[in-house]
């Protein structure tokens, strides 16, 4: 598997999809299909960590798997982590101080102030050393971008040593502005689009969720590297609504 870290440095398009069903299954299915990275949903989903633990089982080292963290806080960081994820997703980080506790709750001492453990990430303390020696240079840290808070100080949170990327969240931000759900909205766009220039300034990696290859094109021309197109739960139901309409179609003939 490729170090995800080192790709999204390179700045080059990342194509993944979000996973949120508690089922290993899903995840392996969709690990198979070729996407560079899995977007392992804890914050909206009903997930749980025994959930990502099997789902990161199954999935081995088919394709890179980063955890959007419940909250941006120590526990949830280190527990994500010590199950072998490649690199977390913060919500809701408003502020530089924010950022800076994400990155350092995501570092071994020096550089932080990461728990210490024995979890599957250590081979269950089998590859102790090595995952300790590694551990720092190898895990990714992404924070979301999702109220006009984050905006307001984007590009000091940008500069934040050990920040390898900016998710955006335009609906929570859509909502912060009091123009729920309008994304397309001058604000709103504007907001964005002062989070995408602070990004490319500092040469991070910058990304943006939507349903489907219609909704996330625009953000893929315009210079969006990190792309997370689709949902587990869309991908069933879209595709047996399909087959659904098409066997009534030929039903009725």
């Amino acid at each position: 598997m490729k170090n995800f870290r080192q790709q999204l440095k390179s700045g080059k398009p990342l194509i993944g999809t979000m996973v949120t069903l508690p089922t290993a299954a899903t995840a392996e299915i969709l690990a198979d299909i070729g996407f560079d990275w899995l977007f392992l949903d804890a914050e909206h989903s009903s997930l749980s960590y025994n959930d990502i633990q099997g789902i990161l089982q199954a999935v081995g080292d088919k394709v890179s798997c980063v955890v959007r963290l419940s909250s941006a806080e120590e526990v949830p960081i280190k527990k994500v982590l010590d199950l072998g994820a490649v690199g977390i997703i913060a919500p809701q980080v408003n502020t530089v101080e924010q950022a800076k506790d994400v990155v350092r709750f995501s570092r071994y001492s020096p550089d932080g102030t990461r728990g210490v453990g024995l979890g599957r990430a250590h081979g269950y303390g089998m590859q102790f050393e090595d995952y300790m020696k590694k551990a720092n240079d190898n895990v990714a840290v992404i924070v979301q971008a999702e109220h006009i808070q984050a905006v307001e100080c984007i590009e000091s949170i940008v500069k934040v040593k050990g920040i390898d990327g900016i998710m955006l969240g335009p609906y929570d931000l859509s909502a912060s502005l009091g123009k729920m759900g309008k994304i397309r909205d001058e604000e709103v766009t504007n907001a964005m689009d002062r989070v995408f220039k602070a990004c490319k300034s500092s040469k991070l990696s910058i990304g943006y969720f939507g349903v489907s290859t219609t909704a996330v094109e625009p953000y893929i021309k315009k210079g969006y590297n990190l792309i997370l197109a689709g949902v587990d739960t869309l991908h069933l139901g879209n595709a047996a609504k399909d087959l659904f309409n098409e066997l009534k179609a030929i039903s009725k003939d």
